[in-house]
C-alpha cells in the first residue's frame, strides 16, 4: 500500500503564558531574560505552603469570548479558544464552508478544568448536591479546551485531547504532524493549555515536594540545571500552533515559519513521578526522533530542554543529552525557557515547539536564567543568564511527564527542496 507522505510545516503560532497576552510578547520576554513568576493573585495564597506561580497577567476572557460563553468555560478552556484565535490570525488561515472539514483540533491537557472542579466541590459540601452546576462536567474535562476551539471556530474535523501529563501538548503537535503526513487533515490548530492555580493545584504538587519552595525570592525559583534548584513552578497558559501541508501553505501563499521534521515517543515504564535514573526512555525518544528525521546528532544546532528545575530531571536529561550526542552535546546550545515561564504542565511542550520556531525564525537563542552556580552533573551548555545569536537551522524540544511520558519533536528551518 502506498501511503501518502506529506511534508507538514508551522505557518502561526498563539501563546497567552505568564509573559504575555501573545506570543510576540512572549518571545520578547524570553530573549530578555525576563521571569514571570510571582506571588499567586488567583486565589488566596495565605494559607498555602507555595505562595507563587506564574499566572497569565491581565487576561480577560471577554476579549475572545461572548460573555455568556465564557462562563460556561473553565480558564483553561478559554485560555485555548483566545490562542487559537491568535495562532489562526498570525497565519492568515481561514475557516470556511469548503475546508472546515479539512481541519484538526488537537489541543493536549495534562489535568483540565480542575478550577471548576475544586470550585463545584466546594459548592457540595458547602450547599448540598441540588446546587452544583449543570455545567460541572463539560467544563472540567480535559478534551474541552479542543471542543471549545472546535465551537468558536467551526472546525469540523478530526478533534481531541491528548493527556500524557507534561508530554501532553508536544504530544499533540505529534498527533496532528502524523494526520497531515497521511493525508488526514490538510492543516490543525495542535498545542496545549492548562489552568491550575487554586489550592488543590498548587498543594498536590507542593505535598508531592515536585515544586520549589522559595516564596522568598519567586522571580528565582525556577533555575534549571543550577545546584540549588528545589522543584519547578507550577504556571498555567495555553499555546497552539498552526501546522498544514506543506502543498496546502504554498497554495494559500501562507508565510512558513519553519519545518515540523519528527516526532518521537516512548514511556519508561518505571515509576509515577521519577524519571528512569539511566535516562534510557528519553535517550530512545531522542534517537527515535533523530532517526525518524534522517538525521544526525550533529545535525541538531539548539535543544530546547524540558528542564524542568527538579534536582532529578536535569541530571537524568543531561545525562540522556549526552549519551544521544556524544562529543556533540557540549557543543550544542541547550536552554531551559521554564527559567522564565515557568512549567505550564500540559501546555509546556507547545509553548517549547513555538520557541524552538522562534529561535529559527529570528536567530536568538533564549537563555536559562538563574542559572549562577551550575550543578556539577549538569555541565553542557546551557545558555546561561543571556540569550545568545546563533544561526539555528534545526531544533530538537524535549518534554517528559509523569508516568513516564518521553515526547520529542524536531524542527527545522523551512527550504523548498
Amino acid at each position: 500500500m502506498n501511503i501518502q507522505q506529506n511534508r507538514v510545516v508551522v505557518t502561526g503560532i498563539g501563546a497567552l503564558t505568564p509573559l504575555g497576552l501573545d506570543m510576540p510578547t512572549t518571545w520578547q520576554g524570553l530573549i530578555a531574560g525576563k521571569s514571570g513568576i510571582d506571588y499567586i493573585t488567583l486565589c488566596d495564597r495565605e494559607p498555602l505552603e507555595v505562595k507563587f506561580a506564574g499566572e497569565v497577567k491581565g487576561f480577560d476572557p471577554t476579549n475572545y469570548l461572548d460573555r455568556k460563553e465564557a462562563r460556561r468555560m473553565d480558564r483553561f478552556a478559554q485560555l485555548s479558544v483566545a490562542a487559537s484565535r491568535e495562532a489562526l490570525a498570525s497565519s492568515k488561515l481561514q475557516i470556511t464552508d469548503a475546508n472546515q472539514h479539512d481541519i484538526a483540533v488537537v489541543v493536549g491537557s495534562g489535568i483540565g478544568g480542575l478550577t471548576t472542579l475544586f470550585e463545584q466541590i466546594k459548592v457540595l459540601l458547602e450547599k448540598g448536591p441540588t446546587r452544583v452546576s449543570p455545567f460541572l462536567a463539560p467544563m472540567m474535562i480535559s478534551d474541552m479546551a479542543a471542543a471549545q476551539i472546535s465551537i468558536t471556530l467551526g472546525i469540523k474535523g478530526l478533534n481531541l485531547c491528548t493527556t500524557s501529563a507534561c508530554s501532553s501538548s508536544a504530544d499533540a503537535i505529534g498527533v496532528a504532524y502524523e494526520l497531515i503526513r497521511r493525508g488526514d487533515a490538510v492543516a490543525a490548530l495542535a498545542g496545549g493549555s492548562e489552568s491550575i492555580i487554586n489550592p488543590i493545584g498548587i498543594t498536590a504538587f507542593s505535598a508531592l515536594k515536585a515544586v520549589s519552595f522559595r516564596n522568598d525570592a519567586p522571580k528565582e525559583a525556577s533555575r534549571p540545571f543550577d545546584a540549588a534548584r528545589d522543584g519547578f513552578v507550577i504556571s498555567e497558559g495555553a499555546c497552539l500552533l498552526v501546522l498544514e501541508n506543506l502543498e496546502h501553505a504554498r497554495r494559500r501563499g501562507a508565510n512558513i515559519l519553519a519545518e515540523l521534521i519528527a516526532y518521537g515517543a516512548t514511556a519508561d515504564a518505571y515509576h509515577m513521578t521519577q524519571p528512569d535514573g539511566n535516562g534510557s526512555g528519553a535517550i530512545r525518544a531522542m534517537q527515535l526522533a533523530l532517526s525518524k528525521a534522517g538525521l544526525l546528532p550533529t545535525d541538531i544546532d539548539y535543544i530546547n530542554a524540558h528542564g524542568t528545575s527538579t534536582p532529578l530531571n536535569d541530571k537524568t536529561e543531561t545525562l540522556a543529552i549526552k549519551n544521544v550526542f556524544g562529543e556533540h552535546a557540549h557543543r550544542i546550545p541547550i536552554s531551559s525557557t521554564k527559567s522564565m515561564t515557568g512549567h505550564l504542565i500540559g501546555a509546556a511542550g507547545a509553548l517549547e515547539a513555538a520557541v524552538c520556531v522562534m529561535t529559527i525564525q529570528n536567530g536568538i537563542i533564549p537563555p536559562t536564567i538563574n542559572l549562577t552556580n551550575p550543578d556539577p552533573e549538569c555541565d553542557l551548555d546551557y545558555v546561561p543568564n543571556v540569550a545568545r545569536l546563533a544561526k539555528v537551522n534545526t531544533a530538537l524540544s524535549n518534554s517528559f511527564g509523569f508516568g513516564g511520558h518521553n515526547s520529542v519533536l524536531v524542527f527545522r528551518k523551512y527550504s523548498e527542496a
